[in-house]
């Protein structure tokens, strides 16, 4: 990759306001362009990473984002010794939009690193599920200042913290099905011992894996320790047979449903028929053919159906909807260029961290220049009570140029059964409310009935 910055003078830098706790270095943009300072600080673990071999391969092996080395001219400060310039990873998404599956991954990446890491006499001094992310279809490490070297007397220092985020929330979601979204979104640090603990059924007691990593854990963590435990031998073999077994463990642990859910049959089942599908699928392709687009994102996506098409023609599609086993039926497919996530849309991620800085919101992380929301503006408006004006309102902040939007009316099956479950009358949702919300920012460019329905779909543009 070469540094697009070479031959003329960089703009201000902005660090990422996530990347400030480590002393090692930072993240920060410049255009846009993301790179990475590594500090003096840091620079004998950064010369040994490449000097043993380690990073070389991770690389070839595309276990870990690959980068090259920049102008040293991009630093603004004395403390650097390398400007590192990663390959580029867009759109960035969060453990709390991931689905079991795509836990499970990022999980076993990190032992497979932290395995090959010992062997280079290394280790990784933290073990967080945001030093990855997907890239291509695929779990990538992306945290070049995590390495240090590694004291064969001490035990892994990040432990408690591989627990923590990726071993509990697995567990919970293997004997409780809940997904693991939520519980990286309550618990974005890790969910703890004592509470895992407690959330466990009783059952999972007669589990060695469960004993050993969270009841016994929990045990150890919640008394003080004697003198002889504050400084615990410790050696290589036995650090390799714990990362050993917490990869057997999370290996054999499902993370698929365990029965189908009300969304993940959606187009095979519960839809209008295969006509209808048929139908809206040749008007959607029409659609494709007629406009211009790099980017696109499918809100409310079910299985991917649409999506796969979208992936047809876009370089990279990012596949969204609030049913985990939804997510986890098309990540399981791992197709390079559609990125799925969990994302409830009446709750999309918020910004948070420090500040409300650390992480950015869902919006602002996935806008895209073609969004399509197919049978879902109903689910919206009569089930979440949103009015047609803000949902027009947030598809604008999400789309650059167009939007695919499908309006299902009150006479449809799906939506009758969602306005049977309200008890207040149901107010301003028609075509004509409709088409008046979404004229204050788009234009219609084509509008089409699909054929053997009183569904309608219709083709915007930003005005």
């Amino acid at each position: 990759m070469t540094d697009p910055f070479a031959h003329h003078t960089p703009a201000p830098q902005v660090p990422h306001p996530a990347s400030f706790r480590d002393p090692a270095g930072f993240v920060f943009a410049i255009d846009g362009v993301v790179y990475r300072q590594v500090n003096q600080f840091y620079s004998d673990r950064y010369d040994h990473l490449h000097r043993c071999g380690l990073y070389d391969q991770l690389t070839e092996q595309g276990l870990m984002v690959p980068y090259t080395e920049a102008s040293i001219d991009l630093a603004q400060s004395t403390d650097a010794c390398k400007i590192l310039l990663p390959r580029q990873i867009r759109p960035i998404s969060y453990p709390s939009e991931w689905c079991p599956e795509q836990l499970k991954d990022a999980a076993l990446l990190t032992l497979k690193i932290q395995r090959l890491a010992t062997d280079h006499g290394m280790t990784l001094k933290d073990a967080t599920p945001f030093n990855i992310q997907f890239d291509k279809g695929r779990a990538t490490f992306i945290d070049t200042l995590s390495f240090d070297l590694h004291d064969p007397a001490r035990p892994w220092i990040a432990y408690r913290q591989f627990c923590e985020s990726f071993l509990f929330p697995l567990y919970i979601h293997h004997y409780a099905q809940t997904g693991t979204a939520p519980i990286a979104a309550a618990w974005p640090e890790g969910i703890p011992a004592s509470l895992t603990a407690r959330l466990l059924p009783l059952k999972s007691r007669w589990n060695t894996g469960v004993w050993l990593h969270v009841f016994l854990q929990n045990q150890i963590s919640s008394r003080q320790p004697a003198a002889a435990d504050r400084n615990p031998t410790f050696s290589k073999a036995k650090l390799i047979r714990v990362i050993e077994h917490l990869q057997s463990i999370i290996s054999r642990l499902n993370t698929s449903p365990q029965k189908s859910s009300a969304w993940s049959n959606y187009y095979s089942e519960t839809s209008l028929g295969k006509s209808y599908l048929q139908a809206k699928e040749h008007l959607f392709r029409q659609y494709l053919n007629q406009i211009e687009f790099a980017h696109s994102l499918d809100l409310g996506c079910n299985d991917g159906l649409f999506a796969k098409i979208l992936a047809e023609a876009a370089a990279g599609v990012i596949a969204v909807d609030a049913d985990w086993s939804c997510i986890d039926k098309l990540y399981r497919e791992h197709r390079p260029n559609i990125l799925p996530l969990c994302v409830d849309l009446a709750h999309p991620t918020p910004a948070s961290g420090f500040r409300n800085a650390e992480r950015a919101s869902f919006t602002s992380r996935t806008a895209s220049d073609l969004v399509a929301a197919l049978a879902l503006v109903h689910h919206l408006s009569l089930g979440k009570n949103i009015p047609l004006r803000l949902i027009a309102d947030y598809f604008n902040d999400l789309t650059k140029k167009y939007l695919i939007i499908e309006f299902i009316p009150l006479s449809d099956p799906k939506a009758a059964a969602l306005v049977a479950r309200k008890e207040s009358p149901t107010i301003g949702y028609d075509p004509g409310h409709f088409e008046s919300a979404f004229s204050r920012h788009f234009r219609i460019e084509r509008k089409d009935p699909i054929s053997g329905t009183e569904r309608v779909l219709y083709l915007l543009q930003k005005s």
